[in-house]
């Protein structure tokens, strides 16, 4: 009697019992990323908390453009059925801007399964409608909870959070990040907050009585703004999302504030003061920062995931987040519903939405980067304004060049296929072309004229090379960083060839889902009537 009793304890001793959980999923953020990836979670059966430190709807930073990929996103969490999203303002076109001077002006392309519009809405209503569609499907709604970092144990993830003053402490099996550019579960995960070298800085304001077509989106570029654009975003017939962005270290440093450069570009450029002649500016000029791609670094560790933001899933070259938020909220969720189902939480099982994301984006965002840091630098500015015109000219002419280079603005093609040798040869020929033409008509101004266009061009390229050589350490850092993203982009070239680039089949529908495994105790409405701490 006594062999099995002590039989019976080695076996309690080595039983692992399960603590008490709060949730399967604990969602850090209340953002489109967040609400995304909670809504799939919970309509497959899984409890789901989601934490935001504000209250909904709440105001967020942002251009407001959703393009054509996010939409059918948001068709697939049941979005598009609400009367106020049928309401918000279509845009069917863009144009882009140089100096003030329109360069060209297009209809939205159309790409695949994609529609050929995308939608400019405040992000006031748009994040509190991807809440509701988490909240409908069966997710516990908490606001005003600050999320302050997480501990992983052996059974379980205990998320650290403060909510009105007092400390909350949540347990649950998996924690996805959601949390934004400045998330605390990625600083966390990741050991450091993001480099500066990874920063994008943007300010937005609202104006009323715009004027000008309410389904255009213009883009603008001078160089006072570069490297970066201003933008004119309508939302609605008569205002508009106005605002500039730019990287954050460039070289030489940007000196100018971005409330200031804002105010001065909206006197300053005619193309973008004849559509705010009599418009006036509503609340307040705000600004935020981005964190945008790194390879380098991790987006999962054990019961931990990193999404939208706080994953630095933002183009670097364009600024655009709302798609790929969405986008990697289902990645996410996809992968944690049969992680979850298996009962293995382990890094290595949660890398499968890493190697997705990195599949999917990471040749994209290395094209971009490289750009990026080319453009970085100011002292060249000329010469990518230049670059600017020989696109523009082409796609002028080129029906084929407009939808790929459109496309791709748009995040509706794959910025890889600005590689294609189709591509790239029709740019350079323009550029031949932009050349000898300018050559020609100097000529035919006369012998002196030509002499001194030779004359100014050999200057300027004197006065840029002195310029760059000024500063020996920064150039050496630019340089470097052109070898780091370069290396990286022939990286993504190498694994991706014979691949081709179509765009993705259509998220399916949040109902269509089926959890493989459920472990709930409680009913998801539970969470709002019983305490946490």
């Amino acid at each position: 009697m006594l062999y099995w009793e002590r039989a019976r304890l080695r076996f309690v001793t080595r039983l692992r019992i399960p603590p008490h959980l709060h949730a399967d999923v604990v969602v850090a953020g209340g953002g489109p990323a967040g609400a995304s990836s909670a809504a799939r979670l919970a309509s497959a059966g899984l409890r789901v908390l989601v934490l935001d430190q504000r209250s909904f709807p709440r105001d967020k930073v942002c251009g407001d453009f959703v393009g054509p990929a996010a939409l059918v996103e948001l068709a697939a969490l049941g979005v598009t059925n609400r009367t106020d999203y049928v309401s918000s303002n279509v845009i069917r076109q863009a144009a882009l801007f140089l100096d003030g001077r329109e360069l060209i002006h297009r209809r939205m392309p159309e790409v695949g399964h994609l529609p050929a519009y995308g939608r400019c809405i405040p992000r006031m209503q748009l994040d509190h409608w991807l809440l509701d569609a988490a909240r409908t499907a069966g997710a516990g709604i908490m606001e005003g909870v600050r999320v302050q970092g997480f501990d992983v144990q052996t059974d379980c993830v205990t998320v650290f959070a403060e909510r009105r003053h007092e400390k909350v402490q949540l347990r649950a099996r998996l924690l996805i990040g959601a949390d934004g550019s400045s998330s605390v579960v990625s600083r966390t995960l990741r050991g450091a907050s993001p480099s500066d070298e990874n920063r994008i800085i943007a300010v937005r304001a609202y104006y009323d009585g715009v004027s000008g077509s309410e389904d255009r989106c213009d883009l603008y570029f001078s160089a006072e703004s570069f490297p970066g654009y201003y933008w004119l975003f309508p939302t609605a017939a008569t205002t508009a999302n106005v605002g500039v962005g730019m990287v954050l270290e460039t070289l030489p440093p940007t000196a100018d504030h971005l409330r200031d450069l804002l105010a001065g570009l909206v006197a300053s450029d005619s193309a973008l003061a004849e559509r705010l002649a009599g418009a006036r500016l509503r609340g307040k000029v705000v600004g935020w920062p981005l964190t945008t791609y790194d390879a380098r670094l991790a987006l999962v560790a054990d019961r931990v995931m990193l999404t939208g933001d706080a994953a630095g899933f933002i183009n670097p070259l364009n600024g655009e987040g709302i798609q790929y938020a969405l986008t990697s909220g289902r990645w996410a969720a996809e992968c944690a519903v049969d992680a979850l189902g298996d009962d293995d939480l382990s890094s290595a099982r949660l890398e499968a939405y890493a190697s997705r994301a990195t599949r999917e984006l990471r040749y994209d965002m290395a094209l971009a980067g490289l750009i990026v840091q080319l453009i970085r630098n100011r002292h060249l500015t000329p010469v990518w304004l230049e670059a600017l015109k020989v696109i523009s000219a082409r796609a002028r002419i080129d029906e084929e060049y407009a939808q790929t280079t459109g496309g791709i603005l748009a995040g509706l093609t794959p910025a890889r296929d600005a590689l294609s040798a189709r591509i790239l040869g029709r740019t350079i020929d323009q550029a031949v072309y932009s050349a000898v033409l300018g050559t020609a008509w100097a000529a035919l101004k006369g012998p002196s004229h030509l002499a001194r266009t030779g004359a100014n061009m050999l200057q300027s390229g004197v006065s840029i090379a002195a310029t760059l050589l000024s500063n020996p350490a920064a150039l050496a850092d630019w340089i470097a960083g052109i070898a780091r993203q370069g290396g990286e982009l022939a990286l993504q070239v190498a694994a991706h060839l014979g691949q081709d680039g179509a765009i993705a089949h259509p998220p399916s529908p949040i109902l269509a889902s089926v959890a493989r495994l459920r472990i709930p105790s409680e009913k998801p409405a539970d969470y709002r009537s019983r305490s946490i701490m």
